[in-house]
């Protein structure tokens, strides 16, 4: 008889478990800098993270500037990445050297950027399929229309906000995630 009972209570275990959806974190994840070097987002546990879309030659691109001092004004408990893409209009350079020498010549870029990839389309880069999905992210689907969408990750590697190319990253719509520690 006890033989019966477990078999009955098995499928709707295995029924349960099939159906759970373990949605990963930001941590999960390693991309190749634009230096060649593997940026682990593992090693940013405990700071927010800003993940955006960046072009060299867009109409939104000088808001590298205000990334860069949004970088340094909370150092502490912000990193920002960049991931030059050329999904939108040919607005990116081929070369990681040519996007790397554009953006510390013109804007003083001094945070990590990604070699260059795809943040839509079907060679989507994996960071970028999991921002976008709510499936994967357990938040929100996104949808990049454009260069410089920012994504927020929050100090446990989880993703909390999208805001859109015509969000600046110093506007309050951003701000109000971050404060200065005295």
């Amino acid at each position: 008889m006890m033989k019966y009972l477990l078999f009955a209570v098995l499928p709707i275990m295995m029924f349960t478990s099939a159906t759970s959806v373990e949605i990963k974190t930001i941590y999960d994840f390693k991309i190749k800098s634009i230096d060649g070097e593997m940026i682990n987002f593992s090693k940013f546990k405990g700071k927010k993270i800003l993940i955006v879309n960046t072009a060299s030659k867009c109409g939104f691109t000088p808001q590298y500037k205000a990334l860069e001092e949004l970088q340094l004004k909370f150092k502490d408990q912000l990193i920002v990445i960049g991931f030059p893409s050329d999904n939108f209009g040919g607005q990116e350079f081929k070369l990681d050297s040519d996007i790397k020498s554009f953006c510390q010549k013109n804007y003083g870029v001094t945070f990590p950027l990604t070699t260059r990839v795809d943040v839509k389309g079907e060679n989507i880069n994996p960071v970028f399929k999991y921002l976008c999905n709510k499936t994967e992210n357990g938040v929100l689907n996104a949808k990049i229309g454009w260069n410089f969408n920012k994504f927020l990750i929050d100090e446990s590697g989880r993703l909390v906000a999208h805001f859109d190319s015509k969000i600046e990253p110093d506007s309050p719509e951003v701000l109000k995630y971050l404060t200065i520690k005295q």
